[in-house]
């Protein structure tokens, strides 16, 4: 998945890409960099400088003399998620920074390219060296090795060379410049901040791009709108002097592809993506899911006790408690799973005995909620089925009478190709028991197992009239919008 962070016109840019990675630690844990660039206009050259290393955002740069180093005022920084390209080699932590004829060039490239196998064997074959096993040193070389005169140019050349997804922001001599595949796979949003001399005079803004709307939040940028799949957009000087980012597309794509899992459970819930909200796509998701699992009360209970499996979950069961009761079945939210916030998310950690280590580090069970009650344990997926196999053990050591587990999205059946860690249906729960929903219950250790049908989690979410396809699903149909044929498997041959 990764996290990009860019802005242009700052004071303190670097400080500014330290708090919009830190919003968006939930998007990659394994990997953070920043690098920033000092426009000299005495001697008409920009200086570049970069600080990046294995670890959280807060880890990288625990000492904050290494962010006063991180001079200019344009920035870009990346947390990094392993999907392609091992998660234990320093090279693939971006951002990446060359320099090149047409001076620097840094990129941060969140997403995954289907084609990267013949594209790099291409560039090998010309005599090109990588330094990085990740398919984002590709897009560089491809910049690069353009003949466009412009930087612009060259990004426009190298980007209609490569299929799949990418939301990138990009740091030149003399621009922050910001792109999005055709099919807007993965979500990335345009905000401007107000900027303030000394004494309080306005200046002139700053312009900030970034993955999720929530890294906006916490530097006080307000959203202006979501980059346009295909669209690249140009942020320089005369963007700050006029107030006009300048933008050239790519090739349409009839149809668009945005990852529909974004919403179920990777981006915050107090974002805005792809033009919605998700809180209220998750709050329809719990709806949806109540009138497809909805569990009434017994004769001696007053109402069904709901808790959520937080935080990515917390939304969906408030829209499943608040739609059951409004059919008439009487349910209430607990909360009867504590979340340790300092342990990382179970669902990224790149290797399976993290995983499975740190899920009893990361939950406690509140023992009053639960014991001796039928509980209703509202998620929002499951993907290889160890996180929810040791939470049910966990929850059972409370003795509760039953669990229900409803799961607000359907079973995960096939491979993403787009930016998801799950490359091979071989490490999926639903595919290894054949899609056998009973089977899967059996293997959990729940009384019963309810996951959202594919009309609910399509009525859940925003529709696109005017496209022949608005969303990718593959992870849930198998419906690839793009070849998948070429893939590489790099990361896992790595990470063995």
């Amino acid at each position: 998945m990764c996290g990009v962070f860019g802005i242009y016109n700052s004071d303190s840019a670097a400080m500014d890409t330290f708090y919009g990675l830190y919003a968006l630690q939930h998007r990659g844990q394994e990997g953070a960099g920043i690098v920033a660039a000092d426009y000299d206009e005495t001697k008409k050259k920009a200086q570049f400088r970069i600080v990046k290393n294995f670890g959280l955002v807060a880890e990288v740069f625990r000492d904050e003399r290494v962010l006063e180093t991180l001079k200019g005022r344009a920035a870009i920084g990346h947390n990094r998620y392993s999907t392609m390209g091992s998660a234990k080699t320093p090279q693939n932590v971006q951002p990446f920074l060359v320099t090149y004829k047409s001076g620097h060039l840094a990129l941060g490239h969140n997403g995954n390219l289907t084609n990267e196998k013949p594209l790099r064997q291409k560039l090998i074959e010309d005599g090109v060296i990588f330094q990085a096993t990740s398919d984002s040193e590709i897009i560089l070389h491809l910049i690069a090795r353009s003949k466009a005169t412009t930087v612009v140019e060259q990004v426009y050349d190298a980007l209609t060379q490569v299929q799949g997804a990418f939301s990138l922001v990009i740091l030149t001599d003399d621009a922050l410049i910001a792109a999005r595949d055709p099919l807007g796979f993965r979500p990335l949003s345009l905000g401007i901040r107000e900027n303030k001399d000394k004494h309080g005079k306005k200046t002139p803004p700053a312009y900030v791009v970034a993955s999720e709307t929530c890294a906006f939040d916490i530097i006080s940028a307000k959203y202006k709108r979501e980059i346009l799949p295909g669209e690249i957009v140009v942020i320089d000087k005369e963007t700050v002097r006029t107030g006009e980012t300048k933008s050239v597309f790519l090739p349409k794509s009839e149809r668009k592809a945005r990852c529909i899992f974004e919403y179920v459970y990777f981006s915050r819930p107090d974002s805005v993506i792809f033009g919605e909200s998700v809180d209220k796509v998750r709050r329809k998701l719990g709806k949806n899911l109540s009138h497809e699992g909805g569990l009434k009360p017994k004769d001696d209970e007053k109402y069904v006790t709901v808790i959520s499996v937080p935080d990515s979950s917390n939304t969906a069961a408030l829209g499943f408690v608040t739609e059951s009761n409004k059919q008439g079945n009487a349910a209430r939210l607990e909360l009867g799973l504590i979340r340790n916030h300092y342990v990382g998310r179970t669902f990224i950690q790149p290797g399976e005995h993290e995983r499975g280590l740190k899920v009893r580090s990361k939950y406690n069970i509140v023992r009053g909620v639960l014991k001796g009650r039928r509980i209703v344990v509202v998620d929002d997926s499951i993907v290889r089925g160890t996180t929810s196999k040791m939470l049910v053990q966990l929850l059972r050591e409370a003795h509760p009478k039953e669990i229900h587990l409803r799961i607000s999205s359907p079973p995960i059946t096939n491979p993403c190709f787009y930016g998801m860690d799950f490359p091979t249906k071989d490490h999926l729960i639903a595919n290894q028991l054949g899609g056998d929903i009973e089977k899967i219950r059996e293997e959990l250790g729940v009384d019963s197992l309810v996951y959202l049908s594919m009309k609910g989690l399509l009525a859940s979410v925003p529709k696109y009239e005017d496209e022949k396809g608005s969303y990718c699903t593959a992870c849930f149909s198998g419906a690839h919008p793009l070849p998948i044929e070429e893939v590489s498997t790099e990361k896992e041959k790595n990470d063995e």
